[in-house]
C-alpha cells in the first residue's frame, strides 16, 4: 500500500480535530475495514461493532499515527484487527460463562447451604462493586469477566496503562476493604 498525500492530509486535519477529515476516511476505507472485521468475526452485527470501534479509536489516537510507519489504511487496518480480534475473545469469553452458568443450572445443586453461601458471596461481591468509581468497576469488569488483559483493556478504554493499572489496583484494594477475607473462604 503506497501512502496517499490525500491521506496524509486527512491525517493532519484529524490530529486537529476536523471531523470532516474523519467523514472523509471513513467513505474511503470503511467497506475495506468491515470486510476484514466480517472475515475475523463472521457475523454482520460483530463485524459493524468492531469498525465502530475502530473510528473512535481512530478519532481519539489521531496524534499517535507516524507516516514513517506506514500508510494510513494499514493503520487503520491494524486498529480494526485489534477491536475485532478483542470483541472475538469477549464474546469467546461471554459464550464460556454462559455455557458455565447454564450447566451450573442443569445440574442441581449437591449442598444446598453450599449454594446458598455462593449465592450470599455473589450478592456481598454485586453489592461491594456499586461503591467502586465508574472507571475502578469498568476495568475490573472487562479484566474479569471478559478476560482481558490490563494491556487490552487499557487499548479498549483509550486509557494508559499505568492509568488502567491504578484503577485495578485501587479497585481490587476497596474491594478487599469490604469483603473480608472469611467470605472467600
Amino acid at each position: 500500500m503506497s501512502q496517499q498525500p490525500l491521506d496524509l492530509e486527512c491525517m493532519e486535519r484529524l490530529r486537529a480535530g476536523d471531523p470532516r477529515a474523519l467523514r472523509e476516511l471513513y467513505d474511503r476505507y470503511s467497506s475495506l475495514l468491515y470486510a476484514v472485521a466480517l472475515r475475523i468475526l463472521g457475523n454482520a452485527t460483530d463485524a459493524e461493532d468492531a469498525v465502530q470501534r475502530c473510528w473512535v479509536q481512530a478519532w481519539q489516537t489521531a496524534a499517535s499515527y507516524e507516516p514513517r510507519r506506514g500508510p494510513v489504511a494499514a493503520w487503520l487496518l491494524t486498529m480494526v484487527r485489534s477491536r475485532a480480534l478483542d470483541l472475538a475473545r469477549s464474546l469467546s469469553s461471554r459464550r464460556r460463562v454462559e455455557d458455565a452458568v447454564e450447566a451450573e443450572a442443569q445440574d442441581p445443586p449437591l449442598d444446598p447451604s453450599d449454594t446458598a453461601e455462593r449465592r450470599a458471596l455473589r450478592e456481598s461481591i454485586a453489592q461491594a462493586m456499586t461503591s467502586l468509581t465508574e472507571d475502578q468497576r469498568r476495568v475490573l469488569e472487562i479484566a474479569y469477566f471478559e478476560g482481558l488483559s490490563q494491556s487490552e483493556v487499557a487499548t479498549r478504554l483509550g486509557a494508559p496503562l499505568g492509568t488502567v493499572k491504578s484503577w485495578t489496583r485501587q479497585g481490587l484494594g476497596r474491594l478487599r476493604e469490604l469483603l473480608p477475607k472469611q467470605e472467600w473462604v
